[in-house]
């Protein structure tokens, strides 16, 4: 019997060049790849464009207008919930028999409203710790009061997973809160990614790296805090992003040793791995796992992290961890000091292997048609 599966996404899952949406687009291809027939359900808005690349896994993808108008913010749902409540959506899923794998609670109105069959939900987040986080990070204060808001509502409205068949919770520290806070299955499967080493035989590199999406409070909080430990320093740091942002550029250009590069692809992020003796994954908020620490780990060398990124992922050992100025210049000079070898490569991959997304591909599979 075919396997086949709908998937509601939070966003269009090409190109994956940011957190929740790596794990989405590379879950897709690997059910693809172990015969699972997808029908992609995902929402369109600003500059986005329909995907072509979708289709190459996708036996159908179907594109729903996102309604980001200001009105919603006074909802009593989510904003994040409301601008993506679609009627033709609800239409098209209400009366499938095929499961339904919810994207994020954010997606998750179709199971709130209707009592559907076969749902199970991706959890990217403890959603509401998390707009906490960007609310204690903002520094404008309509920002920082919508934030709060949000992870206010969200915290309400995260009770109608109990709705849902199975929650795959995406890493430790999730699967410890969803368990603990829902009677329904909760099972961790670690986060879907590329995971294809970078083919670099550069053993020692020259500068320090950087890399986040620049409109996320936190990540420019993060940014500002490292250019600040490196600004009077002869190392060269580099802060890469494909969105940039005005605070961080006007700082960047107060120092010769730090510069702002665009990373509009994938590949363009790969050429500056190559580069990178020393990367830097900072973090103010301990939330899920950080798929760019995952990405880093197979396309980078040396990693300093601090411990709310590192912390309850099962990845602990891959990082040197530092959390303060001092930490990370007294790291920084003994990494210097030292090549990153083929042996590190193996070591690294040694540990990386229960983050396989095949083995994860074949449990959710697994599970969700185990009946069938």
């Amino acid at each position: 019997m075919s396997k086949k599966l709908h998937i509601v996404s939070f966003d269009i899952p090409y190109p994956p060049n940011y957190g929740g949406i790596i794990d989405v687009f590379y879950k897709i291809k690997e059910l693809h790849k172990l015969g699972v027939e997808i029908n992609l359900h995902t929402y369109i808005c600003n500059h986005k464009k329909r995907q072509v690349e979708l289709e190459k896994y996708c036996k159908k993808v179907t594109y729903y207008k996102r309604n980001k108008i200001l009105s919603s913010i006074f909802s009593v749902l989510p904003f994040r919930i409301k601008s993506r409540i679609n009627q033709k959506l609800n239409s098209n899923l209400k009366d499938l028999n095929s499961p339904i794998l919810f994207e994020g609670l954010h997606t998750i109105y179709p199971l709130y409203k209707f009592n559907l069959k076969e749902c199970y939900v991706r959890t990217h987040n403890v959603e509401h710790s998390y707009f906490y986080g960007l609310a204690k990070s903002e520094k404008n204060i309509l920002k920082k009061m919508f934030f709060y808001l949000e992870g206010i509502k969200l915290k309400k409205f995260e009770k109608n997973l109990k709705k849902a068949k199975t929650i795959f919770t995406i890493s430790p520290f999730e699967q410890k809160y969803f368990s603990k806070n829902f009677k329904n299955n909760t099972i961790y499967l670690p986060a879907f990614h590329e995971a294809k080493i970078n083919s670099n035989n550069i053993k020692k590199g020259k500068i320090i790296l950087y890399h986040g999406d620049l409109r996320v409070s936190d990540n420019v909080k993060a940014c500002l805090f490292l250019i600040n430990v490196y600004k009077n320093t002869s190392y060269k740091l580099v802060i890469a992003t494909s969105v940039k942002e005005n605070l961080i550029i006007e700082q960047v250009n107060k120092y010769k040793n730090i510069s702002i590069k665009q990373i509009p692809t994938q590949q363009d992020l790969n050429e500056l791995f190559k580069k990178a003796h020393v990367n830097t994954l900072f973090t103010y908020q301990k939330t899920g796992i950080k798929l760019k620490l995952l990405n880093t780990l197979y396309k980078g060398k040396f990693i300093i992290a601090n411990d709310p990124l590192i912390e309850d992922t099962g990845l602990e050992t891959t990082c040197e961890i530092a959390n303060s100025k001092e930490e990370i210049l007294k790291i920084t000079e003994t990494l210097f000091q030292k090549e990153f070898t083929d042996k590190e490569v193996e070591k690294r991959l040694k540990i990386l292997e229960p983050f396989s997304p095949e083995i994860a591909a074949k449990k959710m599979i697994e599970i969700i048609f185990r009946e069938q």
